[in-house]
Order: C-alpha cells, then structure tokens, then sequence
C-alpha cells in the first residue's frame, strides 16, 4: 500500500481512455492497413498517437496515418491477435545506417 496520494497520477491499470489516437498506417490499393509494431521484448503491439506531432517526431513526417478511436483501434488489431496497444510510444531503435560501420565512421562497402 502507498502511503502518498497522488491524485493527478492515475494507476497504470486504471488509464483513462485515449481518445482519438493517430495511427500509423501503410497506404494499399484496397485502403490504408494498420502498422503493428513490437515491443523491445518482441510482442506484438498496435500503436497510436495522441498528437501528430508525437507520430512525426517518431516515425518521421512522411508517415501516413488515420484517425481511430481507441476501442475501434483494439477491435481491429484483436482478429490479428494483437491484445497490446502502445500510445505515444518513443523510436528505441538506433537509426539506420546503409551499411555496417568502421570505428572511424565510414561505411563498409559489403559485397
């Protein structure tokens, strides 16, 4: 039991509901299909933002995106077995490079 009350602090099993969430999206020619992700332990996961500029500064500022509210977003990753969703998630990953990378900071050439 905590002995602190912290009313502007919510339980992290009693969040508030999202909203409208900015989710990325990959554009097809039947219509956008949603981008899942992994979690760094590997899981599985739907993400959504909760400002543009959040899904920018993550994802980069070409990357398309949809509208969905929160439920609607977890009822259509639920078919593909995806239970987990992430909102404003931070990139993790180190860039990407074009190739492997010397001590000195050249690019290998791979053949």
């Amino acid at each position: 039991m905590c002995l602190f009350s912290y009313d502007d602090d919510p339980d992290p099993d009693e969040q508030a509901p999202a909203g409208l969430l900015h989710v990325p999206v990959r554009p097809e020619a039947a219509g956008p299909v949603l981008r899942m992700f992994r979690t760094p332990l590997g899981a599985r996961t739907a993400v959504g933002f909760t400002r543009r500029e959040l899904l920018t500064a993550t994802l980069g500022a070409g990357q398309p995106s949809i509208r969905l509210a929160e439920s609607a977003l977890r009822s259509l990753a639920e078919p593909l077995g995806v239970d987990r969703l992430v909102v404003d998630p931070t990139l993790s990953a180190p860039p990407v490079t074009a190739g492997p990378v010397r001590a000195d900071d050249e690019p290998v050439r791979v053949r």
